[in-house]
This record gives structure tokens, sequence and C-alpha cells, in this order.
């Protein structure tokens, strides 16, 4: 009888012990994406899921389009926005988490060709004006679109080629009418071409920071993330992460100051 207690108490031990060792159920949560954060958001939430089990899964396009879908109900947990202006908007129309917002990376405008050559690394080619085609982000919807505005203005350019300007929804379709030919020239996110701080292809010329607004990025929890854990602990992961901050700089951004 003693024997069989014994074993019966340790059996309810290793049961118990298994238990506690066993994870909590992975989850997966939808996270909006600004476009210019494509490359080194997919980096950080595979190194995530690597770490917790927990998939971010990753929607990107222009934060003034996810600033209505989650107006609208969109099932998105997470954003990570282009600016400051939309997660605080979000925040004080009652979508976002009251004290969730922090910047997470500051952001860089370059003028881009694919030509390798084409831009000179003071960008006199835009001044030249012997181009057909310069691509721009709407304004209205991108910040970064807004930045180039705010830059060709104070170059006084933007009246003599105003009418030279295709407009993207966001910076991905900005970059994509360059890289494929369609525009010789794009004002684009320095992150969309850069990695380890280096140019990746074509030819770049960056736009001192005095001539446009900081381009910091913010992120925030929105409502329907304010159970999840996973989402939790995502924000935590790009906040304080060493990876993930490595990953951010790789390229091209600058990191918040302390």
């Amino acid at each position: 009888m003693r024997i069989s207690a014994l074993c019966v108490s340790l059996l309810a031990l290793a049961c118990f012990t298994a238990a506690l060792a066993v994870p909590a159920a992975a989850e997966d949560f939808n996270v909006a994406v600004a476009a210019n954060f494509t490359n080194p958001a997919t980096d950080i939430a595979k190194a995530f899921e690597e770490e917790t089990g927990h998939k971010p899964v990753l929607s990107f396009g222009s934060t003034g389009n996810f600033k209505t879908q989650i107006q609208n109900g969109a099932p998105f947990v997470i954003l990570l926005a282009a600016d400051t202006k939309t997660p605080q908007e979000l925040e004080e129309g009652g979508f976002a988490v009251a004290g969730s917002r922090f910047t997470y990376a500051k952001g860089a405008l370059v003028l881009w060709s694919s030509t390798p050559g084409y831009v000179d690394p003071e960008g006199e080619v835009l001044k030249k004006n012997e181009f057909r085609f310069l691509a721009v982000a709407n304004p209205d919807l991108a910040p970064y679109g807004f930045a180039g505005h705010e830059f060709l203005q104070k170059w006084g350019l933007l009246p003599g080629i105003e009418s030279k300007i295709v407009t993207g929804n966001n910076i991905s379709d900005t970059f994509q009418a360059v890289n494929s030919g369609n525009a010789e020239l794009g004002l684009i996110a320095w992150s969309q071409v850069c990695k380890d701080g280096n140019l990746t292809s074509g030819s770049v010329f960056k736009v001192p920071a005095d001539l446009y607004s900081p381009i910091l990025q913010d992120a925030a929890l929105l409502k329907g993330g304010s159970d999840s854990e996973a989402a939790k602990a995502f924000l935590d992961y790009l906040k304080t992460n060493p990876k993930a901050l490595e990953i951010i700089v790789s390229y091209g951004y600058e990191l918040p100051a302390k």
C-alpha cells in the first residue's frame, strides 16, 4: 500500500511539473504596418515568433488608410504607424489603449532611382528637371509623401515639376513605380533601399533632414488587443529587445532618444 501511494504521489507530481512546463497557447494577432516599415517588421515578426511561438500577422499599407480601417472596425490589435499624429488621434477617439503609444523609429527620406549613377549625391538631377516622372506617395495618406512635398516646396521645385509627379497610395507603390521603370525618380523611405547602412541598388540622394519635418513613427496597442498578452509582448519586444532594435537600425532608421 505504501509503495502504491508513493507511486500515485510521484505520478501526480510529474503531471503537475509537466503542466507547468507547457507554454501558454500560441496566439496569432493582426498588426497594421506602415508600408515603409515592411522589411524590418517582417524580420522582427519572424524573430519574435521563433522566440515566443506567437505569430504576428502583418498587413502593409498607408497610415491614413489604416486609420480609416481601424475606425471602421478592422480587426487589427496593433498599429505601427509612419507618424505620431495618427496613433494619438486613434487614442483620443477611443480606438487605441491610453498610454500604449511610443516612438519606435525615426525615418529618413531619400530621392532614389533604380538606375545606378542616375541620381547624383547632391540631388541636382531634380533641379535639372530632365526626367519624365517623379513618384511621390499621397501626402494625405502617407507621412513620407507629406515629407516629400515639404522638401520639394522648400527647394522651390514643386510648381515646376508638379505635372510630372506620379502619386502612389503608399510608399510601397511609390517604390514599385520607380523599380519598374515607370518613373525615373521617386521620393521614398531610406529603409526601402538600405541594408546595414548601405544602398542595396540604384542611386540615391539623402534628403537633408532640415528640409522636411521629422518622421517619427509611433506604435500603439489598439482596443482589440487590450486583452492580448501576445500583442503586448510584441510591442515590448519592438521597444526593448536588442535584436529588434538591431534590425531597426540595420534598415537605416534612427532609434528614438531615451
